[in-house]
């Protein structure tokens, strides 16, 4: 029955040193200067792993944890799957009693609500879109006349490193007309 810390600044010119002082009283301290907007947190990751039913996993703030609501969301059903409480110092949360998960369970169903509106808003918005005509995906390069004579050369013998050149198109595009001509 472990408490684990798990501290995290943005960036390499920030201090951790606040965060690890509220968090002095842990057994151990993950620490990491990295973006919570990137998916790559090492040492959150062998936090998650490390942490063992009974233990306690304390943050100062939420936003240390997680990049979005969505996100603290999947992490907290981590640790509920693994038996592992949740203890936000600054925000005065702690999923081990009943009004801790009561608040945080709130803060899902609140997450999971934006999130589904967010989608739905995204799909109308792309719907008005294709009505008045607005084509979505890459624009086409090439015209039929283009096409043709890039397949002629092709057929000619002409390299495909030489196509992607002539005709300014990576490999996957040289390959796509001409797959599709």
């Amino acid at each position: 029955m472990a408490q684990v810390g798990y501290a995290r600044v943005s960036s390499v010119g920030q201090n951790l040193d606040t965060q690890l002082e509220k968090l002095k009283h842990c057994d151990k301290i993950f620490q990491e200067k990295k973006s919570g907007t990137t998916d790559k947190r090492p040492r959150l990751k062998d936090c998650l792993e490390y942490v063992r039913e009974g233990d306690t996993l304390v943050i100062t703030r939420l936003d240390r944890l997680a990049r979005s609501t969505f996100d603290l969301c999947k992490i907290a059903k981590e640790l509920e799957r693994k038996g592992v409480d949740l203890k936000v110092i600054d925000q005065n949360l702690d999923t081990s009693d009943a009004t801790g998960r009561l608040l945080f369970n709130m803060l899902g169903a609140i997450a999971q609500f934006e999130t589904e509106i967010r989608s739905e808003r995204q799909m109308d918005g792309i719907q008005k879109a294709k009505e008045r005509g607005i084509k979505f995906g890459p624009r086409v390069k090439l015209n039929k006349e283009q096409i043709i004579e890039m397949s002629q050369k092709r057929g000619e013998g002409v390299l495909i490193k030489d196509l992607m050149k002539e005709y300014k198109l990576s490999k996957a595009s040289v390959y796509r007309y001409l797959s599709d001509n």
